[in-house]
Parts: C-alpha cells; sequence; structure tokens
C-alpha cells in the first residue's frame, strides 16, 4: 500500500501561505538546506497538488530561470508524475501531469491501494486538510522555518477534530530551519 506524506515549509507561528497566499518567505539560499531539498527532489513519487498550488508549481518549475537556479530539483519536479485536484481547472499542461475533476478521498483512498512509489502533497492546504480529517494522510513533514508572518492560512484550516502525532524524526539546520516527521498516532 502507497503512502500519502505531506511535505510543507511552516513558519513559526503555524502558516504555510503568507496573507497574500505568498511562500517565497520559505525559499533560502543555503548551500545545506539546498543539498537537503535536491536530495529529496530527486527521489521517486508522485506528487500531489490542489489547483493553486499546481498552478504555482507549473508556472515556475519548467521555465530556464527554475533549470538555472535548481538545476536538480527542476528535473525532479518536471519529470515526476503528478496529480492535480481541481473541480475548476480545464486542462493539466504540466509534463506527467493527470487531472481528476472530483472525489477527492474515493480518489486518494483509490491511489493509496495501487501499487506504485508514495505520493507527496506540496503546499495544497485546502487538500491537506480534507485528507487528515478522513485519516488519509500517513506522515506529515514539516520544515519549521525561523519567521513569523503574524497572518496567513495553515494548513489545517478546517479541520474540526484533533489529530493525535508522534515525532518519528527531526533534524535541524544551520539556517535556523528544523525539519520534523510526524506520524499519526490513531
Amino acid at each position: 500500500m502507497r503512502k500519502l506524506i505531506v511535505f510543507n515549509m511552516v513558519s513559526l507561528d503555524g502558516y504555510f501561505v503568507d496573507g497574500k497566499g505568498d511562500m517565497s518567505w520559505a525559499h533560502k539560499n543555503d548551500a545545506e538546506w539546498n543539498t537537503f531539498v535536491s536530495e529529496n527532489a530527486s527521489g521517486s513519487g508522485v506528487l500531489v497538488f490542489g489547483r493553486i498550488t499546481y498552478e504555482l508549481m507549473a508556472s515556475y518549475w519548467p521555465t530556464p530561470m527554475a533549470l538555472q537556479n535548481s538545476p536538480v530539483v527542476a528535473k525532479g519536479m518536471n519529470e515526476m508524475p503528478k496529480v492535480v485536484f481541481s473541480r475548476t481547472l480545464e486542462k493539466a499542461s504540466w509534463n506527467n501531469t493527470m487531472l481528476v475533476k472530483g472525489g477527492l478521498t474515493a480518489e486518494v483512498r483509490k491511489m493509496k491501494k495501487e501499487a506504485g512509489p508514495n505520493m507527496v502533497i506540496l503546499g495544497s492546504g485546502s487538500i491537506v486538510s480534507q485528507l487528515a480529517q478522513h485519516g488519509l494522510i500517513d506522515e506529515y513533514q514539516m520544515a519549521l522555518n525561523p519567521i513569523v508572518l503574524g497572518k496567513g492560512r495553515t494548513m489545517f484550516d478546517g479541520v474540526k477534530e484533533k489529530l493525535n502525532l508522534k515525532l518519528t524524526k527531526s533534524r535541524t539546520f544551520n539556517n535556523g530551519t528544523v525539519f520534523a516527521c510526524y506520524q499519526p498516532t490513531e
């Protein structure tokens, strides 16, 4: 059975995007962090997005700028299979992308039962909160960024029941970022 993993940068005050929906605060020009990100991006897996995150990613990673700034990450992002969940998107033109128009929880349940690599949600807070409520997320990977945004959106907006999690591993980076992995306990 495939795992469904969330990977997100989070501010100290718990936001994955700021008050304007921007994530540029999360990008660091740091050799140790960049190596970690490159190693993760070169792995296998299926990337899972909601429409907003998909459109942001698809507008950057296939560009010459992305290939110049982060060639390893850009290669991984462009080559990996991707699934975008959206009721409003008409087509998904980014390389290796499948568009799913509805039935988020049913489709994810089905995908988890299929053979294949693990799936990783990037960004996509509305998808994270919906799938978390249904117990479909197997691991939460959070990179706690040493910044306070003051306002923004958490990826758990709309979660009605508490989620009990246990820490399975962590790593501290010289830039102050703390990477932590959690799994549900129930």
